[in-house]
């Protein structure tokens, strides 16, 4: 039998739930690598830039299934005293082996350890996280003079030459906030090295804790025995809410008591389930009132990454490099138009100036599906000041559909849903998105433009990206003029 042993990242599975850390050892998932542009990707590219804060530091090669020789390696680096810091340092004590992002070398034999996130600030678990790995510290005998966690400065602007990277990471001393939680560590290890030694996984039952502070691998197993419309699924439901179900027995949405307090909303998601029949409001057909043809069909693709990509933008600032426009005339002949960014440099200028030029002097509405449009509008009509009345001209014309979906309609198979993802095959069975490869949601977008902009593609490669994100964007305005048509359908049906 293998020895039984704890990580940083499975310590930190366990605080979430014990059923995550006893599959996570016992029944690992299939290890897949990080694709490119992923948020786990981007963490490894910015853990490997604040390397760069520590000039003459060394790296620890070896891999997490060596993790004996990195210890060994760690140790010769540290009695070198040219060695001003140390990467991925490898550490073991007690059943916890640890991997430090950056042992630093301070004066007078002391260390500071250094943990790199690619967020902008500092989260309570990110102190569990380092506490840990302090505690392995301390009990080997390393004296640690400073615990930093560094992260984003989401103030930072880049420049003109390139990303700084010394502006780039803020530094946080944390040595105070960690002591605070030593004291609990020691029973935690006990607890987690417990469950470990157990002879079945834990049963815990699914709950809110599945998704913070990280959605985890095995929900899907988790809820496999649960009913397709189960309690937890209602959205906005309380947990107090969620006990008193659980307690009377109650796991179907559709078995949920009438006199069971509920919002309006999820009254009506109760009945639809119970009967079978599509909620319609009475007020559809008036809410759809200004959105009549001709109108046009609106949707953005932005791109926020942690490493700015253009000169004078900061830190997880959202750049559109794309949108879609459908057009549909009062014959209900419909075109389309579209634009996207080469990602070579910031084009949030020719972005809105195509978006001009293609909707003309139309009066038409603006049909979008969520405030995403518009906010992104209000930012470039401050950033372009010559574009600012014209911008504010298209702002006032946009109409969003969402919240007419959201308070006037509910399909069973929206599946607690009002994303148009949702709505469009629920509303429109011959529709949908599954036919899509590559790009087929709005993160995989931002990641496909992520690899084009800051990658050193193959033409191949870029070509495939870039219609897979054209594919998507139009995909997504189509549904909205689906949508827009089906729920015109059922206002009628309403008035007949």
């Amino acid at each position: 039998m293998k020895p039984l042993y704890l990580t940083k990242s499975r310590y930190m599975a366990g605080l979430q739930c014990s059923r995550r850390l006893w599959l996570t050892v016992h029944e690992p998932p299939d290890w897949t690598k990080a694709e490119s542009g992923s948020v786990k990707e981007i963490g490894t590219k910015i853990g490997e830039k604040a390397h760069l804060l520590f000039p003459g530091g060394i790296l620890i090669e070896e891999l997490p299934w060596q993790h004996a020789e990195a210890v060994a390696r760690t140790n010769a680096f540290m009695s070198d005293k040219s060695v001003t810091a140390i990467f991925e340092a490898a550490f073991e004590h007690g059943g916890l082996r640890i991997r430090v992002d950056v042992l630093e070398r301070l004066p007078r034999g002391r260390w500071g350890l250094r943990e790199v996130k690619s967020s902008s600030s500092v989260k309570q678990h990110y102190l569990d996280d380092i506490a840990v790995q302090v505690r392995v510290l301390q009990e080997i005998g390393i004296k640690l003079g400073s615990v930093e966690l560094i992260h984003i400065d989401n103030e930072y602007v880049r420049g003109k030459r390139g990303v700084s990277w010394q502006k780039l990471f803020k530094r946080v001393e944390i040595k105070a906030e960690t002591a605070n939680i030593l004291c609990s560590v020691p029973d935690r290890i006990c607890e987690l090295m417990t469950c470990l030694r157990k002879r079945k996984e834990p049963r815990i039952e699914p709950s809110s804790h599945c998704w913070s502070p990280n959605p985890c691998e095995f929900y899907d197993r988790c809820v496999a025995d649960k009913p397709e419309d189960w309690v937890a699924y209602m959205p906005r439901i309380k947990e107090t809410h969620l006990t008193s179900l659980r307690d009377s027995g109650i796991e179907s949405i559709a078995a949920i008591p009438e006199d069971f307090p509920l919002s309006h909303q999820q009254r009506i998601i109760r009945d639809v389930l119970a009967t079978g029949r599509t909620f319609v409001s009475p007020d559809l057909g008036r809410l759809l009132e200004t959105f009549s043809p001709p109108a046009f069909y609106l949707d953005f693709e932005t791109v926020g990454p942690a490493l700015p990509l253009y000169a004078g933008t900061r830190p997880f600032q959202p750049i559109p490099f794309q949108w879609s426009l459908h057009r549909l005339d009062a014959k209900g002949n419909l075109s389309h138009q579209e634009f996207l960014a080469d990602g070579k440099a910031d084009s949030r200028r020719e972005f809105v100036e195509t978006l001009l030029k293609a909707l003309g002097k139309s009066k038409a509405p603006i049909i979008v599906y969520s405030s995403f449009e518009q906010t992104q509008l209000k930012t470039l009509a401050a950033e372009f000041e010559d574009l600012h009345e014209a911008i504010t001209a298209v702002i006032a014309r946009l109409r969003d559909l969402l919240p007419i979906v959201r308070g006037a309609v509910y399909h069973a198979d929206f599946q607690f849903s009002h994303s148009i993802k949702a709505v469009a095959p629920a509303l429109c069975p011959d529709f949908g998105y599954s036919d899509l490869d590559h790009v087929a949601d709005g993160q995989a977008a931002s990641n496909a433009f992520n690899q084009l902009a800051s990658a050193d593609l193959d033409a191949a490669t870029a070509l495939e990206l870039r219609q897979a994100l054209l594919a998507y964007c139009c995909r997504d305005t189509l549904a909205m003029v689906e949508v827009h048509r089906a729920l015109v359908k059922l206002a009628a049906k309403g008035d007949a």
